[in-house]
């Protein structure tokens, strides 16, 4: 098929159109909204066969989307920031239902101070309320890991729901060229919409969701719940090879570049990841062993792969568009914690960059590798892109915002 200029909110809302999607229910919010505007747009033009319910907040989109996946509906929302805060409740009743629900996330930070703009702070600290996570660095990226999350989702073997963040407007509203899916080929990685075999809330076989559960019983749950979403990285890794057999475009969980024989691995996710791919092949034509890894999953968070692409480097740069407040970034921690059994492993280092949505240029990525260099060897977190005493602070001696 020939391409087309899309968004990534276009993208999104394709995609969700080519996964035959019977519910949508979502409450815009900036970067988010072109992208429900659009899937209305579908159902009111009759090219998509779907209910849209207009809700009065993302506590109530999120709300009706699990109604409507508790009577076997396909079912598909999408939010950010503050509206994604608002769902937090929601978000654990969805995964403790096991109910299969897609959303896309067109990321955006949190406030206060107010600010509009990309950083993953809104998904990550939500990484672990049992959704799976998928991050897109491109558009293209953005339409095909939507239409693969239906499949993950209502796989059996996982029940569980499932995100697809892309940054706000550096993805959401910036149009690259795409590829798109076909119907057919839509049709042949998706199973058909509906309940499948998963039980349902139905009057001729009447069934209890969402029992109260006592202690000695609520570990177990717990468990075959955690075990589900861990368990889930073969069914997304078999997703994406039908998918590349039937499309010829190959996603990982783990995408690397040069990592074979490098000596320095920068590793992260989000659009910030095209950006260190386009630097990694610049400082490669100079000489410099630089590896690119971009995490397209991080829950379930792939170890193994990681391990696997960070294997020969001496260093491996890990950067985070968020902070977890007083300690790290928030990728940081799951990256060193899959290292640390090894008895040869990297030096690992974190830097905090674009928070806000502040611009992350090639210039950026070259001021980590040298801080990697010469910053001092008991720090492990830096932010090179934040304004202060010096450059490459400690999280712990940040300076105080000026206040206007």
């Amino acid at each position: 098929m020939s391409r087309v200029f899309w968004n990534g909110n276009t993208a999104a809302a394709h995609a969700v159109r080519l996964a035959r999607v019977q519910v949508i229910a979502a409450y815009p919010i900036t970067p988010q909204t072109h992208c429900v505007e659009t899937l209305a747009k579908f159902v009111n033009d009759g090219d998509m066969d779907a209910q849209m319910v207009k809700v009065e907040s993302e506590h109530s989109a999120m709300s009706a989307c699990a109604g409507a996946a508790s009577v076997g509906a396909r079912t598909f929302t999408a939010s950010c920031s503050q509206g994604l805060a608002l769902m937090c409740e929601v978000l654990y009743f969805t995964s403790g239902m096991r109910f299969p629900v897609v959303m896309g996330v067109a990321n955006r930070t949190l406030s206060v101070p107010v600010n509009i703009w990309a950083d993953h702070q809104d998904t990550l600290v939500n990484r672990d309320s049992g959704w799976l996570q998928l991050y897109a660095s491109t558009v293209q990226e953005v339409h095909d890991l939507m239409v693969c999350a239906f499949r993950i989702a209502e796989h059996a073997q996982v029940a569980l729901p499932i995100m697809v963040a892309y940054d706000g407007f550096i993805l959401s509203h910036a149009s690259e060229p795409v590829v798109p899916v076909t119907q057919e080929q839509a049709d042949a990685l998706l199973p058909p919409a509906g309940p499948g075999n998963r039980p349902i809330l139905d009057p001729a076989n009447p069934l209890q969701f969402g029992e109260v559960l006592f202690p000695d019983a609520y570990p177990d749950f717990e468990y075959k719940k955690h075990r589900a979403l861990a368990d889930s990285l073969s069914i997304i890794q078999e997703t994406l090879d039908d998918f590349e057999r039937l499309t010829g475009r190959r996603h990982q969980p783990v995408q690397t570049e040069g990592c074979e024989d490098a000596d320095v691995v920068i590793l992260g996710i989000g659009s910030m990841m095209a950006t260190a791919r386009h630097t990694g092949r610049y400082l490669r034509a100079r000489g410099e062993k630089v590896g690119i890894a971009t995490l397209h999953s991080f829950r379930p968070f792939p170890e193994a792969a990681v391990r696997e692409a960070v294997a020969g480097a001496s260093v491996v740069c890990v950067l985070d568009r968020d902070i977890g407040y007083g300690t790290s970034g928030m990728v940081f921690p799951d990256v060193t914690r899959t290292l640390y059994p090894l008895d040869e492993r990297p030096r690992a280092l974190n830097f905090v960059i674009g928070t806000g949505g502040k611009d992350i240029t090639p210039a950026t990525l070259e001021r980590c590798l040298e801080l990697a260099r010469t910053g001092p060897p008991d720090q492990q977190v830096f932010w090179p892109d934040a304004r202060g005493p010096a450059e490459g602070l400690p999280v712990v001696q940040a300076p105080a915002a000026e206040v206007i």
